[in-house]
């Protein structure tokens, strides 16, 4: 019987080992698709030389402007690459000094450099530079590293000390501003061996879990500038038979709090607040067993999601800033440990339409 029962527990050990083997392989193999660019947190310093006047006029979803970006390699020395760039998106372009830029490189010209695997990227610049705003582009960055603890399927990121010249500018003004890259949809859907999905999908034919931990996630930073189904700041994949959302463009959240930002009429009518800072559920309706998992995820990640947040606080201006958004995304965690709170703020506001 003794016999037996070795030979049983080292069956059920080898199986952990193999499984447990299995996930670091997984892990190993997603690592080796990221490209150099994304492989470290350490800003990179990029120049930039065009005409922002001339980017915002003159370029559009199809038409860019050639330029030359300079970029520091991590021993200090720098080096030149040919790009193209146009602006991105709407809602900034008429607010902000500097456009959010997208950027697209030859593959001869990206092959051996940092930028080497990355087709498009997407480079986010802080709106202007009026108090605050070199802060507001932090806080969005923290984002995107703390949706990197709710979901394996999510945007690579990297800060970026940005020295802007403007070329057609009288007095030929430079700036320096903070910025981060963004990889391209198709760089992480390729990740996962995966496809963007272009058409809409209604929530509710999404991954249920990915799609709670989408909704969770939102409710956390307090943003309800996107939508799942039309693909507004959201984008889908196809993973393993599944739909996958990624979340992008968080500017207008409530952890951001943005000067410019602002509740969508439709929003503030339909959940009566008035604030981006005011919070609302908009995931819809789950089986329990999904909405507790992802709960208890979140709780069980909440000293990590501190930790993203403590390591970024030396890179803001404004000490106020920082400890507003560290007390936001605190105030979320109030309503997760407590079932009173996490009633009436997410279970009762689950959607069905």
């Amino acid at each position: 019987m003794k016999k037996y029962n070795s030979l049983f527990l080292f069956l059920f050990l080898s199986i952990l080992f193999l499984d447990s083997y299995a996930q670091e392989e997984k892990k190993t193999d997603q690592d080796q698709k990221v490209t150099p660019l994304f492989s470290s947190d350490k800003a990179v310093p990029i120049k930039l030389d065009f005409s922002i006047k001339e980017v915002k006029k003159q370029t559009n979803d199809s038409t860019y402007i050639e330029t030359i970006m300079g970029y520091a390699s991590s021993d200090g020395t720098w080096s030149d690459i040919e790009t193209k760039l146009r602006v991105r998106g709407y809602f900034r372009l008429n607010r902000c000094t500097f456009p959010p830029i997208k950027l697209k490189l030859k593959k001869s010209d990206r092959k051996n450099t940092l930028f080497e695997g990355n087709k498009e990227l997407k480079l986010v610049l802080q709106c202007n530079t009026k108090k605050g705003a070199e802060d507001y582009i932090i806080k969005e960055y923290m984002a995107y590293k703390l949706y990197e603890l709710v979901s394996d399927y999510h945007y690579k990121t990297r800060l970026a000390d940005v020295s802007l010249s403007d070329t057609k500018d009288a007095k030929g003004k430079n700036y320096e501003i903070n910025g981060f890259f963004i990889e391209d949809i198709k760089k992480v859907a390729k990740r996962f061996d995966g496809e963007v999905v272009k058409r809409s999908i209604h929530p509710m034919a999404q991954d249920p879990l990915e799609s709670v931990h989408n909704s969770f996630f939102q409710y956390m930073i307090g943003n309800t500038d996107f939508s799942t189904y039309a693909q507004h700041n959201e984008k889908l994949i196809y993973v393993n038979k599944n739909i996958v959302p990624l979340p992008y463009d968080f500017d207008m959240s409530g952890l951001v709090n943005a000067s410019y930002a602002a509740v969508s009429e439709k929003i503030e009518e339909s959940s009566n607040i008035s604030s981006v800072t005011d919070r609302v559920y908009r995931g819809f309706k789950r089986d329990t067993e999904i909405i507790a998992q992802v709960r208890q995820e979140f709780l069980d990640n909440q000293n990590k999601m501190m930790e993203v947040i403590d390591s970024l606080e030396p890179l803001f201006k404004d000490p106020k800033n920082f400890s507003e958004a560290k007390k936001y995304i605190i105030k979320f965690f109030e309503v997760l440990s407590d079932d009173k709170l996490f009633h009436k703020e997410i279970t009762r506001n689950l959607r069905t339409n």
